[in-house]
């Protein structure tokens, strides 16, 4: 069996620092993420360090307003980066260390809950793009140690949200929604 490609994390040009903990954090929580500083790099050259780093995908978070705005995927293709038709418009985000003073090691795995509502579609977006599997609670406990759950907030938001899975605690970051859409960015 083929090893698992990395995922290339970035920015768009001049993050905030809230952005970059922001990524940081992603870092921790989405097995085989490398963060990347972008720096001048334009897109070519950020497929130019995918490759470089092994990684087959590639996230974008994008600034709004001095913080994140959006979150873009993309798959390496021969040309260079080929837009994934997904992309979460941020309203707000809530970082790991706002839940928690303690500073957490990466995790090497990964699942995402089955949502209980009409949040499938999102759920499955992930899934696929992350290639990590979407359980139920019962099948996702003894095999994992954090969870990703995609589901509404009590403004009927869409938000996700990383858990610890022995605890039940949830661990950051925590990325509310402005909406999702499934055409491809230009």
């Amino acid at each position: 069996m083929d090893a698992p490609r990395k995922i290339l994390l970035t920015t768009s040009r001049n993050p905030t620092p809230r952005i970059r903990t922001f990524c940081n954090d992603l870092t921790r929580v989405i097995p085989s993420v490398v963060r990347v500083n972008r720096g001048k790099m334009s897109t070519n050259q950020v497929a130019e360090k995918a490759l470089e780093h092994g990684a087959d995908r590639v996230v974008l978070v994008d600034r709004w307003q001095g913080g994140p705005g959006k979150i873009e995927f993309f798959l390496m293709g021969a040309s260079g980066l080929v837009p994934v038709p997904l992309s979460l418009f941020i309203v707000g985000i809530r970082l790991q260390r706002e839940f928690a003073p303690i500073r957490l090691k990466p995790f090497n795995s990964l699942v995402i809950m089955k949502p209980v509502n009409n949040l499938m579609e999102i759920a499955d977006s992930l899934s696929k793009f992350f290639k990590v599997p979407v359980l139920s609670e019962n099948e996702a406990l003894a095999k994992y140690p954090v969870a990703m759950h995609v589901s509404l907030d009590s403004t009927r938001r869409v938000q996700i949200t990383f858990m610890l899975l022995s605890q039940k605690v949830e661990i950051g970051p925590r990325i509310t929604l402005r909406r999702a859409a499934w055409e491809a960015s230009k």
